[in-house]
């Protein structure tokens, strides 16, 4: 009777070790770099707004509603200068800095 529960245990965290493996390797791979990435997104209400989208070295201005997607305009590499995005380590650093200043 033991060995019935104890084989049901061993199965069941088998099955429990492969979802966790399969998740890490799916997000993994998603978290890869990719052709695109979205830059900006500004709703103008509800499903409809403006979104700023970098593929390969040309960022596009794309026109977004619940039935279409239009583009707005294409910037080629060089001509928009886009934000660094800020890491977290230098956020860190800011705010460590303005903390140092209050002392």
């Amino acid at each position: 009777m033991t060995g019935t529960y104890i084989q049901s245990v061993v199965a069941l965290l088998f099955v429990v070790a492969l979802i966790i493996a399969a998740g890490y390797f799916m997000r993994k791979k998603q978290t890869g770099a990719g052709l695109m990435s979205i830059v900006s997104y500004q709703p103008f209400g509800p499903k409809k707004g403006v979104a700023a989208l970098k593929v390969g070295s040309e960022v596009l201005i794309l026109g977004v509603t619940p039935n279409d997607i239009r583009l707005l305009k294409s910037f080629k590499d060089g001509e928009l200068e886009l934000p660094e995005k800020e890491g977290f380590q230098s956020k860190l650093e800011k705010y460590k800095a303005i903390g140092a200043h209050k002392n």
